[in-house]
């Protein structure tokens, strides 16, 4: 689970990075906060698997849109001190976008926010070999548009991995959302969804079938988390779906949880070769369940950790050596 290949191909992360303010409504012994006070953190589920995928160790850049306010501030130090550049362009915003977050005694989250999102021309766009996008950047204009086009011409040299963490009371209609989300899962080889995006974009519906429809779009590789109960993939090409069980932690809060699932999913895929350039492209449309079992074990793993802490924690591979 800790092994790192020599040759590390550098990595470029699209989408939102922000100040996520959360409110906790009951105390917690790992929380230093007051139930009903705020603490304000960085954030952003794109930002989130940067900082998750430097803290594995590999080499990763952000493209994404701040302020040179202090908080767009706060945010390029924080990047700059975990090891994630941030792609020119990327703080021309007219303020920094906040997360409001309130978290119920489960620890879950729910989301109201106040931002926007473009998205500057990305340079060198070759020099990367694999590219992930998702959530809010993916889907909210007048930015979207710009990720999907700079993800559709990143797939000449690059890997694409898509996760929607949708947003509902952003994304507006499902039906609406769903169309777009399609779309980016058209360019993606690898796409990481929660039970509850799957829920609310396509209610009512069989998850063998929802994946079947949405692997025949493109996809190689498709996950689908469901929390404490583990994941369900779906291989492409063979049809294969297995039921992968999640490491029993005690939940402090699920804040980052889904991200650090994803830079755990795409660290050990790139360290497989399976995410990286065309010829790893080209090996992950061949793989079986159990070619990707060590990939999604370290997503598993990573997630668990998370948990496990308060805000968005990112494991590092001593971490991960340290399990049980």
């Amino acid at each position: 689970m800790t092994a790192r290949p020599d040759a590390r191909p550098r990595s470029l992360v699209i989408g939102e990075a922000l100040i996520d303010a959360v409110t906790r409504t009951t105390a917690t012994s790992s929380s230093r906060a007051e139930p009903g006070q705020t603490v304000e953190h960085v954030g952003g589920s794109p930002a989130n698997v940067a900082f998750g995928l430097a803290a594995l160790e590999h080499d990763v850049d952000l493209a994404t849109w701040l302020a040179t306010d202090e908080r767009g501030l706060r945010i390029a130090e924080i990047c700059q001190a975990r090891g994630v550049g941030l792609t020119p362009g990327s703080q021309g915003a007219p303020f920094t976008s906040v997360a409001h977050a309130r978290l119920d005694p489960t620890g879950a989250a729910t989301y109201v926010f106040d931002l926007e999102w473009q998205l500057a021309a990305v340079p060198q766009l070759e020099t990367y070999g694999h590219v992930h996008i998702g959530s809010i950047g993916a889907v909210l204009e007048p930015g979207a548009g710009m990720v999907r086009a700079t993800a559709l011409t990143a797939r000449a040299r690059s890997t694409v991995s898509y996760d929607p963490n949708a947003r509902p009371s952003l994304m507006g209609r499902p039906v609406d959302a769903r169309r777009t989300i399609e779309a980016a899962m058209a360019l993606s080889d690898v796409v990481k969804l929660s039970d509850e995006d799957v829920a609310w974009l396509c209610p009512g519906e069989e998850l063998a079938d929802v994946l079947q429809r949405w692997c025949a779009l493109g996809p190689a590789l498709m996950l689908v988390t469901r929390g404490g109960d583990g994941t369900t993939v779906r291989v492409g090409r063979t049809g294969e779906m297995g039921e992968f069980p999640a490491p029993r932690v005690n939940v402090v809060d699920t804040v980052g949880a889904g991200d650090s699932f994803m830079a755990g999913l795409v660290s050990g895929l790139l360290d497989a070769g399976l995410l990286g350039s065309p010829d790893a492209r080209t090996a992950l449309t061949a793989v079986t369940l159990d070619d990707v079992r060590p990939a999604v074990e370290r997503a598993l793993a990573t997630g668990a950790l998370t948990v496990g802490q308060a805000g968005a924690h990112a494991p590092t591979r001593a971490d991960l050596g340290a399990m049980p």
